[in-house]
Parts: structure tokens; sequence; C-alpha cells
């Protein structure tokens, strides 16, 4: 069994149809058959259930895929990690959500270059769920997200859970409010980003008001943060916002702390899961140090970290 073999089975098993799956694969019909028949040759059961216009994966198939999926990735883990290892010029590349933009991650950055000027630095925006793809491709090296998302290619490092301000058009009513609950902003459109891939921040936001079993009037969803403050500014609706964006200022909006408990946004720190870069590890610790500097609370680590 190869890894090509794996590759061609999971492109049949997510298409379920040989024809689409040979295109994906962008090889002809007959071959990716005969790979597939050999492939179940080689273990001794059948992986798809036969007879159907959509073929069906066994429960043996089921089992395989989701061990194939894990496979894969780690292969391509494996090789992202050895081509850094063995570069002569170090690199690490950072997928970012906008907010955090907001924070400390500015300054982090600046000091980091500062410090280790040999190690190239690229930066890109991206969700959280472009950052966990990315990471397990090899497009990046570390991710900073706001969603609690499970993978097991992927080692998260809860850095802060960062409270949650709502951003209204200066002149609205509630913007005089001397107590804002969620409860007083379910009668407003509320505005959430990005549209995708989800989940999202805009997941994390929407479940804020049903955990407290709270239902907006209506929900608009943008593409990103600037968008919706545009529109919040444009009196079209409100907005849940990170507390780092306090430093965004602006005439038109305004931000305010909500009386509710336990109302935060995670930022959360990926990498792939067998990756133990010095650079990773001394990123991790001038974070932490960061924080302590600025006072700013955070999780600290668990002894082993």
């Amino acid at each position: 069994m190869e890894l090509r073999h794996l590759r061609y089975f999971v492109a049949v098993a997510e298409e379920q149809n040989f024809s689409r799956a040979a295109e994906r694969l962008h090889i002809s019909q007959p071959p990716l058959s005969r790979q597939i028949q050999q492939l179940e040759q080689d273990l001794g059961v059948l992986l798809f259930e036969r007879g159907s216009r959509l073929l069906r994966l066994t429960e043996a198939g089921r089992f395989f895929y989701g061990h194939a999926l894990q496979f894969l990735a780690q292969s391509v883990e494996l090789k992202s990690m050895t081509q850094r290892v063995g570069q002569l010029e170090r690199s690490l590349s950072i997928g970012f959500v906008a907010s955090t933009l907001y924070g400390i991650l500015p300054r982090l950055i600046r000091r980091f270059r500062t410090q280790y000027p040999e190690v190239a630095m690229s930066l890109q925006e991206m969700t959280t769920m472009e950052q966990i793809q990315a990471l397990k491709e090899g497009r990046i090296d570390v991710g900073f997200g706001r969603i609690r998302y499970e993978d097991a290619n992927v080692r998260r490092v809860i850095l802060r859970d960062e409270t949650l301000m709502a951003a209204l058009a200066a002149d609205h009513p509630l913007a005089q409010a001397t107590e804002l609950t969620l409860r007083s902003l379910q009668a407003e459109t509320l505005i959430v980003y990005p549209q995708t891939p989800r989940p999202s921040f805009a997941d994390q936001v929407l479940a804020t008001f049903r955990d407290r079993a709270l239902e907006p009037r209506k929900i608009m969803e943008v593409r990103e943060l600037q968008v919706a403050l545009g529109l919040v500014a444009a009196g079209e609706g409100i907005t849940l916002v990170p507390h780092c964006l306090h430093s965004l200022q602006r005439q038109d909006v305004i931000y305010k702390a909500l009386n509710e408990q336990y109302l935060v946004s995670p930022i959360i720190m990926s990498t792939r899961l067998l990756d133990e870069s010095e650079d990773i590890k001394t990123l991790l610790q001038m974070i932490y140090s960061q924080y302590e500097e600025e006072n700013i609370d955070y999780i600290k680590p668990a002894p082993h970290q």
C-alpha cells in the first residue's frame, strides 16, 4: 500500500463517483478503478458498496477513510518539517485573524524581528479554519485564531480569553445606556463576520446569544471586520468585537462594555502537532513575556510547556 493509494481512495470516498474522482486526480477512470480494487485486495476487505449510483463506504471503508486522512496529513507535515530542517536560512510563516492585529501581535512581530533578524518572517491574514488547513499543508508554521477547533494534527495553545464588547453607531440610542446586556441588544440587527469559511467568529458571536436563550431580531453576515464596523457606523446594526479593538478609534463608532458573565473570545496559537521548532518555542515564550510586561491577563502555561 502506497501514499498514492490513500490519495486515490480519499478522492473516490469524497466524490462518491469514479469519474469525478478521476477528474479531480487528473487521471483516467480505468486505472483509478484498478488501483482501488488492488487496495481492497491488499486489505482483504471491501471499502465501497457498489451497485448504486453513488458509491458508499462500507463500515471498514469509513474506518479506513478517517485514518487515511490523518495519515496523509501527517505525511504532508513530515515533508514540510523536513524541508524546514534542511533549509540554510530559517523562516517562520504566520497566519492571523484580522482582530489580533489590534492586540500585541504587531509589537510581538517587531520584537521578534529585532532579536532574530536571521529568521525570515512572513504574515498572512486568514481565518482560523484557513489556518488549520494551511498548517497541515505546510504553508504556514504558526496560526493565531479565535475558534476552538479540534484537529488531530494541530497543537493548540489558548493564550488568553478576551472580553467582547458591543460596537454601536455614535448616535445610537443605546450608546448612552449606563448598562448594556445581550438581552438589550437582541432587538437590533446583529452584524456578524466573516461569512465564510465556517465555523468562524460569526458562530462564536451567535452562540453567545443562543447560550442565553436569546435570538437577535435580524442577522446580517458580512465578509470582514471593517465591513461590519462600516455598517455599524451607517446605522445598519450593531456588532460584537474583541476588547482589543478599543484601540481602533472612529468618530462614528463607540465601543460599550457588556454586563455579562464569561462573554469572551479566546486567542489561540496553533502549530503542527509534531513541530518542535526552537523558533516557535521562542515565539511562545516571547508572547508570555509581552503579556507580563504589559500587565495583560493571560492563561499561564502548564509546567511542561
